[in-house]
């Protein structure tokens, strides 16, 4: 069947695998699975700030070189949409994940084997370095205007994202196989599950709330009728859960968005692609949720309110720069992750599998959220009277 060859299908399979394996499997077999899973993590983390650099510093070259006023206009509330729904996100983690059933981990949980290989694979730099860097070539090529400079980095992106297709992704569902095998050989998985299960229906309906958010105020700046937008993205929301991607599902998101009589075509056409890649708020929204319930597990407690409003700050940046494609948002953040919230190899594997498992549904917010965002526009270029033009976005 074609859906089991999905990624998220996959990773299910794997995590099924995982679990049925720690379980019955015994010591001999688990000091084989401990090096194997600590070696595909290595290799999963060495990839990390080359993800980093291949994403992020191509998109803002993309983004400077079509500077414009409505350019402006986009990023500010695709920016603002993403990471004010990351801090939604983030005070509901604070009051209801103290509440959900988590498991004491200081309760005696059985000793996994020790790495008996212990082979060592390092970054080339280290992930906030890599962010660094990403950031001031971006910049430095467009204020330089180095076309062959662009051109490499657009190369280089292509590159990374072969390098995620042909390396990580097809040895993800390994990892994490052997990632549960671990969590439910020393009994943390078993006495967690509740809180996953809960952890995903908890994010869907915030969905449904930040969606709400964005077409009232939608509604209510420009002056028109949300649901005129709104009743025309059934399409494309039932595509976005199908296929897993902005971009797979951007075609059938613009012909829902011409057919809406309060949106000016010229703001559907520059709109509705550009937001397709730099407004995710669905899945920054998931995002922080799920690295709160991570981190409740794994490490015992809640991140600090302090580190994670750095986090859900640079997270929204970071969703501007991930591609459209399945689990693009949180590929692209696990140098953030590690980075700044501290995860170790463990915990971005288990961020990766639930994340995988909701992901059709973070891609549907934002795209749905994409409709909300255009009308905005809309409005913006009425109220300042900006001509009507016929403008095509190369994406």
């Amino acid at each position: 069947m074609k859906i089991m060859k999905s990624l998220p299908a996959k990773l299910i399979v794997g995590i099924i695998i995982g679990v049925v394996l720690g379980l019955v499997v015994p010591e001999s077999i688990m000091t084989v699975i401990v090096p194997v899973k600590n070696i595909l993590g290595q290799i999963i983390q060495f990839v990390v700030p080359l993800i980093v650099i291949g994403f992020i510093a191509p998109s803002i070259t993309k983004l400077g070189n079509n500077a414009t006023r409505m350019l402006g206009v986009a990023l500010v509330i695709a920016y603002a949409s993403s990471v004010l729904a990351a801090f939604l996100s983030m005070a509901s983690g604070y009051v209801i994940i103290p509440n959900m059933p988590v498991a004491d981990q200081a309760a005696a949980l059985r000793e996994l084997p020790a790495d008996v290989f212990g082979l060592a694979i390092p970054q080339i730099m280290g992930v906030m370095s890599a962010l660094a860097l990403s950031v001031l070539l971006g910049l430095a090529a467009v204020w330089t205007k180095a076309k062959v400079f662009t051109a490499f980095l657009d190369e280089f992106q292509k590159m990374v994202l072969d390098i995620v297709s042909k390396v990580v992704i097809p040895i993800l569902p390994v990892y994490i196989c052997f990632t549960f095998s671990t969590l439910a050989y020393d009994g943390t998985i078993t006495k967690q599950l509740p809180i996953f299960v809960g952890a995903v229906l908890i994010v869907i309906i915030g969905h449904y709330i930040w969606l709400a958010v964005l077409y009232i105020v939608a509604g209510i700046y420009s002056g028109k009728k949300p649901m005129e937008v709104l009743k025309h993205y059934g399409p494309a929301y039932l595509t976005a859960i199908g296929t897993m991607s902005s971009a797979a599902t951007l075609a059938v998101a613009l012909k829902g968005a011409q057919k809406s009589s309060v949106l000016r075509d010229d703001m559907v056409e520059f709109g509705i692609p550009l937001f397709a890649n730099i407004h995710l708020c669905g899945s920054v929204l998931t995002e922080t949720f799920f690295v709160m319930i991570v981190s409740k597990v794994l490490y015992g407690e809640l991140p600090p309110v302090g580190t994670m409003i750095l986090f859900c700050a640079l997270l929204a940046i970071f969703a501007i720069g991930a591609p459209g494609v399945p689990g693009g948002t949180v590929m692209a953040s696990l140098g953030l992750i590690e980075g700044v919230l501290g995860f170790t190899g463990e915990g971005l594997a288990l961020m990766l599998a639930i994340f995988a498992i909701q992901d059709s549904f973070g891609t549907a917010c934002n795209v749905t959220g994409d409709g909300a965002l255009t009308l905005m526009l809309t409005g913006y270029a009425e109220k300042h009277n900006i001509e009507k033009q016929n403008i095509t976005i190369d994406l």
